[in-house]
């Protein structure tokens, strides 16, 4: 299991989206690897869900943040 940032947020993406992320540069990768760490530590719900199953959390948060840059 990654244990930086961005390999964490990889990890928690689905396939299709891991693939279409990781085909992004470097830099923008990170860029939306601080927004999912940011989702996780700024919303409430996701830390229920977190105790519960940590990897959902994570599911959430990276689907999320996917949200918002199609938006």
């Amino acid at each position: 299991m990654p244990t930086d940032t961005l390999g964490r947020f990889l990890a928690a993406l689905a396939p299709e989206h891991r693939e279409a992320v990781g085909a992004r540069p470097r830099e923008e990768q990170e860029r939306l690897a601080a927004a999912w760490e940011r989702e996780l530590e700024a919303d409430d719900g996701l830390d229920t869900l977190d105790e519960l199953s940590p990897p959902a959390a994570e599911a959430e948060a990276a689907r999320r943040v996917l949200d918002r840059e199609t938006d």
